[in-house]
């Protein structure tokens, strides 16, 4: 099989190519990259393994007048810009040993070595710059197929890192077929070993969680790691019983709109402080009994996933008559401003007119007067 992808044959990354192959090193295009071309997805990435250590990669892409950036070089990675676009050529690698969350290892020459300490065999997918896929563990097979699978013994790979969990979930999520379901060796190596999670970091778990929501339909597996009580360790308190009837209401629901119907204690997943005002929004609004219009002064266009959360937990689609009144609401600005209240009102009383008016305009769904609004404030 070959690859004739734009990413591949552009000649940016064949200069990539040429540079290491003209110094007489082997290189192979790795990853995420073959992966996603061998079933027609979105390339972002380009990642490289060869048997060049990063001090002689940074010798020939400096001959070749290519600037080079030390992202990792500890761990045998370094970034070449070629034509402005990146390329992060990693040394083919062997583990030395592991902790569970890092791994010492040594450089490899030898292509087998590297794919052996890759995730899933569909992550262990090189390309030559002719194209030409090689596939050292079977892992076309599993792709094609949809199956996530661990590389040999699913316990040790999880054991080397064990933020491999999530990732075997959100793999499945985003590459598996639903109708083959999770692979049972490797969901029950996941279970076995839920522990080692509180090992990892909240940043890395935050991140493979967005990931993992943003699937098309994240609801099977998400409900299998509630099952085995790996969603109950990453997020306390959380229940995925009406994930699947959100999805069903709202494909187009977000990352966050999903999280927020789950619910549960997501402090412990270091979002950035405007994605937790969100989320906080929408967990308690999608919760009360706030009126659609005053939703969507509130929320703005968030109040639509309000109002969708709201109806998943009830099992039941949202109103059309509550959706466009929430529409209204988000497109309708409040009339008053602190200057139509001044002077006859200032400092606390002139907040607490403001919000009296507010909650009138609220009721009044946006049909009252601004003279009305502000006798209201003043009142």
């Amino acid at each position: 099989m070959r690859l004739t992808d734009d990413w591949l044959t552009a000649p940016e990354t064949q200069a990539v190519f040429s540079m290491l192959s003209g110094g007489g090193q082997r290189a192979l295009a790795v990853g995420g990259c073959v992966r996603n071309a061998l079933i027609g997805a979105p390339v972002s990435d380009i990642d490289i393994a060869s048997d060049a250590i990063p001090e002689r990669v940074v010798e020939l892409a400096q001959a070749a007048g290519l600037k080079v950036v030390p992202t990792g070089i500890d761990h045998g990675t370094v970034t070449v810009i070629s034509g402005g676009l990146p390329h992060e050529i990693t040394t083919f690698r062997r583990d030395v040993d592991t902790d569970g969350r890092r791994a010492t290892v040594a450089f490899s020459t030898d292509i087998a070595e590297d794919a052996s300490r890759r995730d899933f065999t569909m992550n262990a997918l090189y390309a030559k710059a002719d194209g030409t896929v090689v596939d050292p563990l079977d892992g076309l097979s599993d792709l094609r197929a949809g199956h996530v699978r661990f590389i040999r013994d699913p316990a040790e790979r999880i054991i080397e890192d064990y933020l491999r969990i999530l990732r075997f979930f959100r793999f499945t999520a985003w590459y598996g077929d639903p109708e083959l379901g999770l692979d049972a060796e490797g969901l029950a190596a996941c279970a076995e070993h839920a522990e080692g999670l509180d090992r990892i970091s909240a940043e890395r778990i935050g991140t493979e969680l967005r990931k993992l929501l943003a699937a098309p339909d994240p609801a099977p597996v998400v409900s299998a790691m509630a099952q085995t009580g790996i969603l109950a360790r990453v997020l306390p308190g959380s229940d995925a019983k009406t994930l699947a009837v959100l999805i069903h209401l709202a494909p187009d629901a977000d990352w966050i709109a999903r999280l927020a119907l789950l619910g549960g204690n997501a402090t412990g997943l270091r979002l950035s402080k405007a994605e937790t005002r969100t989320l906080e929004a929408l967990t308690r609004s999608a919760r009360d009994a706030t009126a659609p219009f005053a939703l969507g002064d509130m929320l703005g266009a968030r109040a639509i996933d309000a109002l969708h959360i709201r109806a998943a937990l009830l099992g039941q689609p949202a109103s059309e008559v509550d959706l466009a009144e929430a529409r209204r609401g988000a497109d309708q600005a409040f009339p008053l401003v602190a200057a139509d209240l001044m002077p006859e009102l200032e400092g606390p009383a002139l907040g607490q007119g403001l919000a009296r008016a507010r909650v009138l305009w609220r009721d009044r769904k946006g049909d009252i007067s601004k003279p009305d609004l502000i006798a209201a404030a003043r009142t």
